[in-house]
């Protein structure tokens, strides 16, 4: 790049920090969140304790972990339906095997394998298939459904394994484990995609998909393994859940791919693709989580609280939008 076109990307850029509305725009998430935590800090003097916030961080920690991949996955112009029913699956067979070997490390390992392989079917059939992701992850989502209902015979598969409830019930330091694999999680999604040579090729591929072609980037393989680290995210979500609860349920996923879906969103990621960020879907998570949370040391009515979060959401897509129609 020549001097003169680094001297203007650089004025672009201080052009873009002196504009006071995109800033609010471009971190309206983070606004909402801090909000909220002060509202809610005001409001119940039980919000800021050290068990209600473990316990907010350890409850949504799966979702965290999904909403971070599939941010790949939305960032690259695709959604994926399939995130629910892909943890139903993983959950249930690392059940099935921890009750038919014994062995807790074999059990919650193959979750996230499951979660590859499931991943990578999705992807394969999309780039090869010309499906369109919606479609083919609403279809996707309904035939691994039906595997989980099969291999439990639609009942449950209690595990009494020993072991087999540390990842998803243990605390290091009065802090559950799955707290620290949904930060090692997050932690390594985000270098991923804000880091790597495969992050800006996720971007490219969102932003335009044949101009990302002429310029030398495999379109279908990225898209494939966006999918794949979706799998891998739903899988290892579903080893923590599994543990958690020691039991597989063949509907434990069901409606986790939407939650995911809107916190992604609430955080600010294009549904266009080719914009967004890691940070801002688990912001959009725990904006989500903390709402959830404040209608119960309130005690407020339960059933408002999905329409207030659905007022946020429509907010927060409307502010995006208005932000990019003015730029």
């Amino acid at each position: 790049m020549t001097e003169a076109a680094n001297t203007t990307v650089t004025r672009t850029r201080a052009s873009k920090k002196l504009s006071a509305k995109e800033l609010i725009i471009e971190y309206a998430v983070l606004l909402l969140l801090a909000a909220v935590l002060v509202a809610l800090a005001i409001l119940s003097p039980s919000f800021f304790t050290f068990g209600n916030i473990v316990n907010i961080l350890n409850q949504n920690a799966p979702l965290v972990i999904i909403a971070a991949a599939g941010t790949f996955v939305i960032i690259s112009g695709n959604f994926d339906l399939s995130t629910g029913a892909i943890y139903s699956v993983a959950g249930v067979v690392a059940a099935w095997l921890a009750v038919s070997t014994g062995s807790v490390a074999l059990a919650l390992g193959a979750a996230p394998v499951i979660g590859i392989v499931l991943g990578a079917f999705n992807g394969t059939v999309i780039t090869r298939l010309r499906v369109h992701s919606f479609l083919a992850t609403l279809a996707s989502s309904m035939i691994f459904t039906t595997v989980a209902v099969l291999i439990t015979g639609g009942s449950l598969i209690t595990v009494t394994t020993p072991g087999f409830t540390v990842l998803g019930r243990n605390r290091i330091g009065g802090v559950f484990i799955a707290v620290f694999v949904m930060i090692v999680a997050v932690a390594i999604l985000w270098f991923v995609l804000s880091r790597t040579l495969f992050g800006r090729r996720v971007y490219a591929v969102g932003g335009n998909a044949e101009a990302a072609e002429l310029s030398g980037i495999h379109v279908d393989r990225t898209r494939i393994l966006v999918f794949v680290i979706s799998g891998l995210a739903a899988g290892t979500a579903a080893a923590i859940g599994v543990s958690r609860i020691a039991s597989g349920q063949p509907l434990a996923g069901a409606g986790l791919e939407l939650s995911a879906i809107a916190a992604v969103i609430l955080g600010g990621t294009s549904i266009y693709g080719g914009i967004g960020a890691v940070w801002r879907s688990v912001a959009g998570v725990f904006l989500i989580a903390l709402i959830g949370n404040g209608f119960d040391l309130l005690n407020l009515n339960p059933q408002l609280k999905d329409m207030v979060t659905g007022f946020i959401i429509l907010a927060a897509v409307g502010l995006a939008a208005a932000g990019r129609g003015k730029r």
